[in-house]
């Protein structure tokens, strides 16, 4: 593996994470509640405190079009099919109930919390995409 060290930004990803941080605790400390999108989504469908979880939600979608007044957003592409995209969204769905939580639940809010059970679902994260990286990449020549 190399680095690409020309488009390599330490700083605006270490600001990045402090930010998601700063959020994950602030939604702690002010609200009781963890920062678990998979959870907020769950509770916003089915629960009764409804407000907080509509404004959560909204401010991920909204802050990119809050960042392009600041600064250029970064190019995105895709080059995965659509059906793909779907078959991996669905996984990612269900990979959400089964573990009682997704990667923002558990491996941002629970391993700050010490939690075994969110240290062992995002390892549990982390050896399954290492997996399917390897066969995609080394076994099959897909990616």
């Amino acid at each position: 593996m190399t680095v690409d060290w020309s488009h390599f930004t330490p700083w605006t990803a270490a600001a990045g994470g402090m930010l998601i941080g700063l959020a994950a605790a602030a939604l702690l400390l002010l609200n009781g509640r963890i920062a678990g999108i998979s959870g907020i989504v769950g509770g916003l469908l089915r629960g009764p405190d409804r407000a907080w979880r509509a404004a959560f939600i909204a401010g991920l979608l909204l802050a990119p079009l809050v960042w392009r007044m600041v600064a250029e957003l970064p190019a995105a592409t895709v080059s995965a099919s659509p059906a793909l995209l779907v078959a991996a969204g669905l996984l990612v769905g269900f990979g959400s109930r089964l573990g009682s939580g997704c990667t923002s639940g558990h491996g941002v809010c629970g391993i700050s919390r010490l939690s075994p059970r969110s240290l062992i679902a995002t390892a549990a994260f982390m050896a399954a995409g290492f997996l399917v990286v390897y066969l995609l990449k080394h076994v099959w020549g897909l990616a």
